[in-house]
This record gives C-alpha cells, structure tokens and sequence, in this order.
C-alpha cells in the first residue's frame, strides 16, 4: 500500500483474543516526549524513510515501542485517516489482529504504560464523556493509567462502530 497523499505518521490498531472477548493495546506516551507527552495512544509514530507504506510504519513503530513482533500481525483493514488537534498531521490508522507475546516490553524513551482495555469496555457508553471546543465534539475515556482523548479516542470511537 502506498502512502496515502499528506500522510506524515501511521498508528497499529492491535486486536487480540482475550477469550470470548478482544482487547486493543494503547500506550501511555512518557511524560519527557516533545510532544502529546502523557496522551494515550496506539503505538505509532512518523514515517521513515524506506517505509513501504502505513503497515509497514504502523508495525515498525509497534515493534519499537511496545516489543510486538511483526510476525505477529495480521493487518485486516484500516479506519478512516485523522489529524491531530494542530490539524497539520495525517495519521493512518491499521487494524490487525495480532497474537499478544506473553511479554510487551514498553520502550523506556517513549513508552510509561501499556493499556489493554476490553472492548465490551470501551463500547460501554457511559465510561466516555463529551465536550464542545471550538465547534468541534470531543471524546474522553478514562483510564486508570491516563487519559484517552483528541485524535487517538476518535480512532478507538470508529472502530467501535464496526461491534455495535
């Protein structure tokens, strides 16, 4: 897949099994990165020179930031591209099924926490909340860990429609 025209960074979507039901990974950002510092996010990150396309940043950066190989991932689809609140980056999102390694190593530079909630979890309605800024709708998902919210909660709020 070639790069989507604008895209700067691509973002993995990992899905497994976790019995009868399926858990999403997102990591909490370390408090010193230079930017959206302590946001929750997917692992992901820019792309690199020599990227094939989205899959290959989305499972590069997944691989470096929380130790999930990439043979590990399945890519089955992507979600609709976002940008962030400055509207100047294009992320890619990529759905995978992944199969978890007994061990996530969180890179110490980039990675404080990994998050694995429940998507039953996360389409219970009542555990997000809304705001109105600047004529735009924004979403809030709290976490123990952190904050999930911007253009991260938007992606988790798309692919939840595909299990309502």
């Amino acid at each position: 897949m070639a790069h989507p025209a604008g895209m700067r960074a691509a973002v993995l979507v990992p899905l497994y099994e976790d019995g009868d039901d399926l858990r999403v990974i997102l990591t909490r950002r370390h408090q010193g990165m230079p930017t959206h510092a302590g946001d929750v996010v997917f692992p992901g990150g820019m792309v690199a020179a020599g990227d094939a396309g989205p899959e290959e940043t989305a499972c590069r950066e997944a691989w470096e930031e929380i130790g999930l190989p990439p043979d590990h991932v399945e890519v089955i689809g992507g979600l609709e591209p976002v940008t962030t609140r400055t509207l100047e980056m294009l992320i890619v999102p990529v759905v995978a099924q992944v199969r978890r390694p007994a061990l996530l190593v969180p890179s110490p530079d980039e990675v404080e926490v990994i998050i694995e909630p429940r998507l039953s979890e996360l389409l219970d309605q009542s555990t997000w909340r809304q705001e109105a800024w600047g004529g735009h709708t924004l979403w809030f998902r709290p976490f123990p860990e952190g904050m999930l919210w911007g253009a991260t909660a938007r992606m988790v709020r798309s692919l939840l429609e595909y299990f309502r």
